[in-house]
C-alpha cells in the first residue's frame, strides 16, 4: 500500500511539473561553477 501511495505522489508531482505548477527555488548563486567545491572568483575587479 505504501508503494502505491508513493507511486501516486510521484505521478501527481510529475503532472504538476508538466502543468507548470512547480518552481525552481535555486537562484543564480547556486549554479556558479566551482573547483573542488570552491567557488570561482572573478579576476576583473
Amino acid at each position: 500500500m505504501e508503494f502505491l501511495l508513493f507511486l501516486l505522489f510521484l505521478i501527481l508531482l510529475a503532472a504538476a511539473s508538466s502543468a507548470g505548477l512547480t518552481a525552481d527555488s535555486h537562484d543564480s548563486a547556486d549554479w556558479k561553477p566551482s573547483d573542488d567545491g570552491r567557488r570561482w572568483r572573478s579576476r576583473t575587479s
